[in-house]
């Protein structure tokens, strides 16, 4: 059990059974009452993030996440398949729990599966991936006086804003937290 002061960012919780990684954190004093924290709590398994407020007295119960580096192999349908880099051993995780990384996941890539009790409820990839672009509009010089943005679609089917002098078969570097471009990889 972890108390409610011992909170912060990062920490995985269990609450109504669900687990919950703590994105926000915020002790609130009001006149004579009690101390309240407030916490926003992202759903780790749905992806979605909740905001909700407790007694500073109230106790949580800490998840326990085993996390192991993983390569990605291949899709089947809705499954996706990973091997750990340690033993080598398959893990099959459902495209649910993978959730919005799918959109980062290139064969061979690296990245983590979180488990819970043997039980992957999470994927996590790295802070920016390279990928290629397959499809955009061609960019022209002149086009604007300041740099203008135009959209483009990844190898994974991920659409990006991207800047216009990038062309398909580019590979550029994206920000897995925003899905926004950072820079032209080489």
């Amino acid at each position: 059990m972890i108390g409610a002061g011992d909170l912060k960012r990062g920490i995985t919780v269990e609450l109504d059974g669900t687990l919950y990684q703590v994105l926000e954190y915020q002790h609130i004093k009001v006149g004579r009452g009690g101390a309240n924290v407030r916490l926003r709590l992202r759903d780790i398994q749905g992806g979605h993030t909740i905001e909700r407020t407790f007694s500073a007295s109230e106790k949580f119960q800490r998840a326990r996440l085993e996390s192991r580096g993983c390569q990605f192999l291949y899709r089947e349908g809705n499954i996706f398949h990973f091997m750990d880099k340690e033993t080598y051993d398959q893990i099959a995780v459902n495209s649910e729990v993978v959730g919005g990384a799918t959109s980062y996941l290139l064969e061979n890539g690296d990245c983590d599966v979180l488990l819970h009790q043997d039980r992957p409820v999470s994927v996590e990839v790295p802070v920016a991936v390279v990928l290629t672009v397959t499809q955009t509009e061609p960019g022209f010089k002149g086009d604007t006086a300041t740099g203008g943005s135009k959209p483009a679609v990844t190898e994974t089917g991920l659409q990006v804003q991207v800047p216009l002098f990038v062309n398909e078969g580019d590979r550029i570097k994206v920000d897995t937290r925003t899905g926004e471009y950072l820079e032209r990889a080489g």
